[in-house]
């Protein structure tokens, strides 16, 4: 159970930065990457609205991401004034219950917005950020179990940002069986990426009662969990494009893979130390095969 507030610094004066630093634009990479691999995946020419195409990068990434960074933030402050006590809410930048306001107010801004790229488009943000809530929120706080919290997050960042990226180019319309099922797949892997970045809190987890995925199992069977769920979903996604004859984007995806599986054989010996150093080498390949099979959708539309 988190403990109270008392860790917190006094309040100051809210800080225009300190807000923007809560929305985390850093994170927002992930889902907007994911949208650009739906959008390919789509066959419609990319350019032919660019407003259109703007927009659902807006909504994917500094919107909707944006707004889950924000509630997160809220619901994790006790966290924070452990593991990172410079953050803004525990560090007093954003004072009170400023934060809380924010989130609110991003999320209704985010609902505004989706409103207008579809029916489809507004059904996946709804969802994103239910789950966004859901996540950090009591009383279902799916972050206190590195299962279920894990799942939404992976879910929303790939799934949910690369259907949106198709449904976004369709007008909104429901995207083919071929992008959900990818979709769901990448979905299932990034589920291994959220587990290594649970490896930087450890500590603070175990204090919290955190159920994460490394604080249950311990990071070294964690690490090794990881790599499988990031590793068995891209094996699927070769078989698809095999069966969907595309025989060199299966190849190049297979490569990535092989790579991924070179990194993955370091980080198992070192995974607390070499977290970070995955996350940017592994991950990278990771996604550079979504935007591959992306192109292979494309294909054959």
């Amino acid at each position: 159970m988190l403990q109270s507030t008392q860790n917190i610094r006094p309040e100051s004066r809210l800080s225009v930065l300190a807000l923007l630093e809560l929305l985390k634009p850093i994170t927002w990479f992930p889902p907007m990457w994911a949208f650009a691999c739906g959008a390919i995946s789509s066959g419609v020419e990319l350019f032919a609205n660019p407003w259109l195409l703007l927009g659902g990068i807006i909504l994917t990434g500094p919107l909707v991401c944006g707004a889950s960074q924000v509630v997160n933030d809220w619901f994790d402050r006790d966290v924070d004034a452990i593991n990172e006590p410079n953050r803004p809410i525990p560090s007093g930048r954003v004072p009170g219950n400023s934060a809380l306001y924010f989130a609110i107010a991003w999320t209704l801004i985010a609902l505004t917005f989706a409103l207008s790229l579809g029916p489809w488009v507004y059904g996946a943000t709804i969802l994103g950020l239910v789950l966004a809530w859901a996540y950090s929120a009591p009383p279902f706080r799916f972050k206190l179990n590195g299962w279920l919290g894990n799942a939404a997050v992976g879910f929303s960042y790939e799934g949910l940002a690369w259907i949106t990226g198709a449904a976004v180019l369709l007008s909104g319309t429901m995207p083919n069986e071929k992008i959900l099922l990818i979709a769901v797949l990448y979905s299932i892997g990034a589920h291994g990426i959220m587990t290594l970045n649970d490896f930087k809190s450890v500590q603070g987890d175990l204090k919290m009662g955190i159920r994460s995925v490394p604080a249950q199992l311990g990071v070294d069977k964690a690490a090794k969990l990881a790599c499988v769920f990031m590793a068995v979903p891209q094996i699927f996604v070769i078989g698809l494009l095999l069966q969907w004859q595309q025989p060199t984007h299966a190849l190049a995806v297979a490569v990535v893979l092989f790579l991924q599986f070179i990194a993955m054989i370091r980080l198992v010996k070192n995974p607390e130390k070499l977290a970070p150093w995955y996350n940017a080498t592994g991950v990278t390949l990771y996604v550079s095969g979504m935007m591959i099979t992306a192109f292979a959708i494309r294909a054959l539309m």
